[in-house]
């Protein structure tokens, strides 16, 4: 099986990608967009979540690599926590704090599933699947 090659393949880089595309969605289309402070904290942590799949993926060790993607978890976490207020003051609705919280949500258990395969001693040049049988 063939391992990562770039960082396209990796589907929670792309699931970051997406809630990164969502965020910036929800933050020009609501109250979030006259908020500026909050849409702005919200966005930078959505793109932190990605950049630091990417930036772990160039790392030369497997375990430096795991160490980024825990630092991505944290991004998606702080996303997770800015959705609330966004929620509690009423800039988005429920059902925008509900999708994108679940699509962070996902984003996390692919990075944590990634971040303890690489731990346990598996190998992002040896063995990832192919998006067919892979939740990596």
């Amino acid at each position: 099986m063939a391992g990562f090659r770039r960082l396209e393949e990796i589907k929670g880089w792309q699931h970051a990608r997406q809630l990164v595309r969502d965020v910036y969605q929800v933050c020009a289309t609501t109250g979030l967009a006259k908020e500026l402070a909050l849409s702005d904290q919200l966005r930078r942590a959505a793109v932190s979540a990605m950049s630091n799949v990417a930036e772990g993926f160039a790392r030369k060790t497997d375990r430096d690599f795991a160490h980024f993607l825990d630092m991505a978890r944290g991004s998606c976490s702080e996303v997770q926590s800015l959705l609330y207020v966004s929620l509690d003051l009423g800039y988005i609705s429920q059902q925008q704090f509900d999708v994108l919280y679940e699509h962070a949500d996902a984003t996390v258990g692919l990075l944590s599933r990634l971040s303890t395969y690489l731990r346990a001693g598996g190998s992002k040049a040896k063995h990832q699947r192919d998006d067919q049988d892979s939740s990596l």
